[in-house]
């Protein structure tokens, strides 16, 4: 994929969706950071199904610590993974109270340096909360960048990387939505649906399969 092909194909996702948003529910930014941490090797779906009750009862890190393990565990228990990530949650929560005064932090270095949130959770709050042209790349993501020919890399981080380089700066605060909404209803892993793809003439895996 070209530079012009590039332009091409983001100005045709923005025309489409032009203020993209995340499906996780969440209202403040601490909500956000939590269901991001409940969302790896999870859907969003069911990440929104357990929170919808959790931030009833618990939407500051102090009330997500009053919980107690057991109480967190079972909100989420519907959640893969539920024990690993209900420890990762309180011991974030006590961090922010500890370090942060119970404010999500806005750096990339303090925001890993919390339990649980690697370079992929952090990305995703600094471009969701803050309005950072980052880019969180998931399995969506990485298969959408290699078979359109938009970002190809062999890790995460060398998609994220090329993606950096190559996306136009006007569409960087909104791409990694655009692109995680493709990957997850249209660029299937499976069987793309390049006959409804709005972007398939400027992607090269269907013009190689044309």
């Amino acid at each position: 994929m070209n530079d012009t092909q590039i332009e091409a194909f983001f100005a045709t996702l923005q025309a489409a969706n032009p203020q993209p948003q995340t499906e996780l529910a969440y209202g403040s930014v601490f909500e956000l950071l939590v269901a991001v941490l409940l969302s790896a090797q999870a859907t969003d779906v069911s990440v929104n199904k357990a929170t919808r009750s959790l931030f009833a009862c618990a939407h500051t890190p102090q009330k997500m610590l009053d919980l107690g393990l057991e109480g967190l565990q079972a909100h989420i228990k519907t959640i893969g993974l539920y024990r690993s990530k209900a420890r990762h949650v309180l011991q974030t929560c006590q961090m922010l109270l500890d370090l942060h005064g119970g404010e999500v932090p806005r750096t990339r270095a303090a925001l890993q340096a919390l339990p649980g949130v690697g370079r992929k959770t952090a990305n995703v709050v600094l471009n969701v909360a803050f309005g950072e042209p980052t880019f969180a790349v998931d399995t969506h993501l990485f298969r959408v960048c290699n078979r359109s020919g938009l970002a190809p890399g062999k890790t995460p981080l060398a998609v994220e990387q090329q993606l950096i380089q190559r996306v136009p700066k006007a569409y960087a605060v909104n791409a990694h939505h655009w692109l995680i909404l493709l990957g997850r209803y249209v660029c299937r892993a499976r069987k793309p649906e390049c006959s409804r793809c709005l972007v398939a003439a400027y992607c090269d895996f269907n013009l190689n399969s044309a």
